[in-house]
């Protein structure tokens, strides 16, 4: 869009603008990053699978395609690593692991910079980007003493029973 990229557009608005865009071109697979580096909402994702009314894979890894038609998304979990099964169109959320860095070459890097991006105004879209929430305060977290290397599992428990505790 022709916004700025400092000004605040948060989960809620980029949703309804990657629904807009949808509609004008339906993909069966809709990409997006896990979470920003913003605000860390890691919400546009889930809203926009939930507006589209398809389904949705968080914190891909790995992608693969079926042989019936559908994805088989290994995602991160706190337990480890968890495979489902989603049918398309859906939406994924893809974890930092999924992409695996390349070199481009000179000439690419030259044919990249010549393709037009085109630019849509935002308002232009009729869709109302107005922030639902406002920060109010942010505070540090409070002050506290470093931590006690310790050598041995034996110094470790004598330090937490010397200070109680244990």
């Amino acid at each position: 869009t022709d916004k700025k990229i400092d000004s605040e557009l948060q989960p809620l608005a980029v949703a309804k603008i990657f629904r807009h865009l949808n509609s004008l071109s339906p993909y069966d697979l809709i990409l997006l990053g896990k979470q920003s580096i913003d605000d860390d909402a890691n919400q546009t994702g889930q809203i926009l699978a939930s507006m589209l009314d398809i389904p949705q894979a968080t914190f891909a890894s790995e992608i693969e395609f079926s042989e019936d038609g559908h994805l088989i998304v290994t995602r991160e979990i706190d337990a480890g690593l968890q495979k489902i099964k989603v049918s398309i169109p859906s939406v994924v959320t893809c974890d930092l692991r999924l992409n695996v860095p390349r070199f481009a070459k000179i000439q690419d890097i030259i044919k990249a910079k010549r393709k037009k991006i085109e630019t849509i105004k935002l308002d232009s879209l009729d869709i109302d980007v107005e922030p639902r929430l406002k920060v109010t305060k942010v505070d540090s977290p409070e002050m506290r003493e470093g931590g006690v290397m310790v050598d041995s599992v034996d110094d470790l428990l004598s330090k937490l029973r010397n200070d109680n505790v244990i």
